[in-house]
């Protein structure tokens, strides 16, 4: 039975057709054309992996990191010694500057002399308490210092009564950071239950350490940016200069204060002498091309203007200097958590170089 199609044509005024499709063949792919072999005049050099710059410094994750800073052994010199016999000098001296004065004083009216003297004595207390607080902070420094190497050698021992004690030492240090209250709570939790002594110092760390480390992170990665930003916009390098040794001074200072430390003016002092000392040492204060080179790799120009380039590379160093800062401030030494590193820093301070066609993945 044949349907028939409505007598009134379609509403576009094409009447339906039939078309007729043919099968397509399968194309045939060209055969490659064969080659015949060629020589060449010119001699080919093979260069080994280790000194093929585009392999060696365009990734990212082999940027070397300077090694852990250690404190600098404190020795005897001559120039101490010098130093304290010339204080002593001008301390005798003062004092009978102040003793002739006093004289001087009373001798012309008794209430000059009563003055005088207690103007002395409201001075000598205030030094007192002074040097009491430079004396205290060079004591928290030192305790600092004295805690890492007593954790080493526990950590190497079998003995839990001595972690115990390292963990209550490392606990009352703490125990004014807000951060580290959930930490001591498990601590407490778990005082009877964990009787190894290396485990029992690993839980230490992981506990209270862990949230002081990424607030540590924050703080370096803060003031790197902030380096990288004013460096790369201010005009001149003495402006430059200035607020990088500011911005450094304040890093180190707010490392050691978030670890316990709190160290007073001489403690500062100290403290930044061995962080420029560790990276004087490790060679890590000369940035020059070859840093560059490593972390943006050999088309700098292409990406990047001069500026925004120094910018860069003085925020890496601003992070290096906090990492060496953490590494001397921080009570324990890495062994259960992870030490961050100079190329944990590239992705936040250069996002864009690292998803260059030129870096590589892993």
């Amino acid at each position: 039975m044949t349907k028939k199609s409505p007598s009134h044509p379609p509403e576009n005024g094409r009447r339906p057709a039939a078309f007729t499709v043919e099968p397509q063949e399968h194309a045939v792919p060209a055969q490659p054309q064969a080659r015949a072999p060629r020589s060449f005049d010119h001699e080919v050099a093979v260069v080994a992996e280790a000194d093929d710059p585009f392999l060696s410094t365009n990734d990212l994750s082999e940027i070397a990191d300077a090694p852990v800073a250690t404190p600098r052994p404190r020795r005897f010199s001559f120039a101490k010694l010098a130093l304290g016999a010339f204080s002593i000098l001008l301390s005798l001296a003062l004092g009978l500057w102040v003793d002739s004065l006093l004289r001087d004083l009373f001798t012309r009216s008794d209430w000059l002399g009563y003055a005088a003297l207690a103007v002395l004595a409201v001075g000598l207390a205030a030094l007192a308490v002074a040097v009491g607080r430079e004396i205290l902070g060079v004591w928290r420094l030192d305790a600092v210092q004295s805690l890492k190497t007593e954790a080493e050698t526990a950590a190497a021992g079998t003995r839990p009564r001595a972690a115990r004690a390292i963990v209550d030492r490392l606990v009352k240090l703490v125990a004014g950071r807000p951060e580290t209250a959930r930490g001591r709570a498990t601590l407490e939790a778990a005082r009877d239950d964990v009787i190894d002594a290396p485990h029992l110092i690993a839980l230490a760390e992981r506990e209270l350490l862990a949230p002081l480390d990424l607030k540590a992170r924050a703080l370096i990665l803060g003031s790197a940016k902030r380096v990288s930003v004013v460096t790369a916009v201010s005009p001149r390098a003495v402006v430059d200069l200035a607020y990088v040794l500011f911005e450094v001074v304040r890093l180190i200072r707010a490392m050691a204060e978030l670890y316990g430390g709190r160290p007073g003016a001489f403690g500062m002092m100290r403290l930044f002498r061995d962080v420029l000392a560790h990276l004087a040492v490790t060679g890590s204060i000369a940035v020059g091309d070859g840093l560059a080179q490593q972390i943006l790799g050999h088309g700098l120009a292409s990406r990047l203007s001069a500026r925004l380039g120094e910018g860069v590379i003085n925020g890496l160093m601003t992070a290096r200097i906090g990492i060496a800062a953490m590494d001397l401030c921080r009570p324990l030494p890495f062994k259960a958590l992870k030490r961050p590193g100079i190329s944990d820093f590239v992705a936040d301070l250069a996002p864009r170089l690292t998803s260059a066609p030129g870096a590589r993945k892993e």
